[in-house]
């Protein structure tokens, strides 16, 4: 008699002795709720009702910090250090050789990868610097 009392587990999360009721309530995935769901990070009446996690203009673009960053860069990068050669000079050359047999790749013992990933490693490095320094500067971060 102890299995007659059990609980089943079926579409309705009904059990049997709720089987002599008339009423049954079935929920589906593919019906919507009566009641909707609460945002707990909607803030009312912010940004036009849209609830926000950072700044719309989290970027904050700025040529002048691309153009000064990418110059910022090629200056040191130009200075012939590596056997009488520039960092510039060398990638740029290496493209050159590569482009030479075009449809096959280059080689992964070519110096064309260590040209491309240092030049570009130092590019980025230089850029975020200067997106870091020239926003801090412009928004007074640097004076607190």
């Amino acid at each position: 008699m102890a299995a007659a009392t059990s609980a089943v587990v079926g579409l309705a999360t009904s059990s049997l002795s709720s089987l002599n009721r008339r009423q049954t309530t079935l929920s589906s995935a593919f019906l919507k709720s009566p009641v909707t769901s609460r945002n707990p990070l909607r803030v009312s009446q912010a940004s036009g009702g849209k609830y926000t996690c950072f700044q719309r203009d989290w970027l904050r673009k700025d040529l002048n910090v691309i153009g000064f960053g990418l110059i910022g860069w090629l200056a040191p990068s130009s200075i012939p250090a590596i056997n009488g050669d520039s960092l510039t000079g060398l990638f740029f050359g290496s493209i050159g050789t590569e482009l030479a047999h075009f449809p096959t790749p280059p080689a992964l013992t070519s110096p064309f990868w260590l040209w491309l990933v240092t030049w570009h490693l130092g590019l980025f490095i230089c850029l975020t610097f200067g997106q870091i320094g020239f926003k801090g500067r412009t928004e007074d971060y640097f004076e607190k």
